[in-house]
């Protein structure tokens, strides 16, 4: 009997090539890869041809299954097959709910490892040249989610709103008015905001704003889930190190020259 084995591993944020060669290394070692929506499907490339691979995520007008559905089926896999890799999008403990699966295979005997990922909180507003601090413009950042399991603004993005830091919120464009709408009411009207769906894919939009018009345009221009929305000054140095960049490579080019 093949020894039963869980690996969580961190995909990243949609990128290919955002994942870690840890995670290659053990993707390339499955019996089995149950992975989510948000993974890139080019990643299953790197499991051996004979795994069993099979899509656990939700998304919409699709059936997914619940969460202990998932992890009966992480359970019963590894006892049949041995090693089952868990592929989450982003990050395993954010928002990933590896907490739950970790439990459940422990409780049946499966051995559990964990391979972190590059969470999209992070690495998102990176690729578009937002950084989450910056000296003397944000000295923090909170990472929250929109919404809880019951679908109610989650009481962090309150507290976050009041704070100086620069604010990313995950699963959130649902309720994007109303969570803007709890900024407008902490004096945070006109403070730079960006909405990147389906970051660092080649799917990617994004579109920057004030928190007293984004939702608006959001709506105008058909921008939902999966996104990331960063709220912060910080958000002005997009335009400005995208111009430092640009700036600095033509003088090289034209020193080559």
């Amino acid at each position: 009997m093949p020894e039963a084995a869980l690996t969580l591993i961190g995909a990243g944020p949609g990128d290919p090539e955002m994942i870690t060669l840890k995670a290659i290394r053990a993707l390339g070692s499955a019996d089995v890869v149950l992975y989510d929506a948000l993974v890139n499907p080019q990643l299953l490339e790197y499991a051996p041809k004979q795994a069993v691979c099979q899509f656990v995520g939700k998304r919409f007008g699709c059936h997914s299954l619940s969460q202990d559905e998932i992890n009966e089926l992480i359970i019963s896999s590894a006892k049949q097959y041995g090693h089952v890799v868990r592929l989450k999008g982003g990050d395993p403990f954010v928002f990933g709910r590896a907490v739950e699966e970790i439990e459940a295979a422990s409780r049946a005997g499966i051995r559990v490892k964990v391979v972190p990922g590059i969470s999209s909180a992070l690495s998102v507003p990176a690729m578009q040249m937002i950084p989450l601090t910056s000296r003397g413009v944000a000295e923090s950042f909170w990472v929250t989610t929109g919404t809880t399991r019951s679908g109610d603004i989650s009481g962090d993005v309150y507290l976050a709103a009041r704070s100086t830091a620069t604010v990313v919120i995950l699963m959130a464009m649902s309720r994007i008015g109303a969570i803007m709408d709890i900024f407008k009411e902490a004096g945070k009207t006109n403070v730079p905001v960006a909405v990147i769906q389906n970051g660092t894919t080649d799917q990617e939009k994004i579109l920057t704003g004030k928190v007293s018009g984004i939702a608006a345009e959001a709506e105008a221009q058909g921008v939902g889930n999966p996104a990331v929305i960063v709220i912060g000054e910080v958000v002005k140095w997009r335009e400005q190190l995208a111009g430092i960049v640009a700036s600095a490579q033509g003088h090289y080019i034209y020193e080559e020259r």
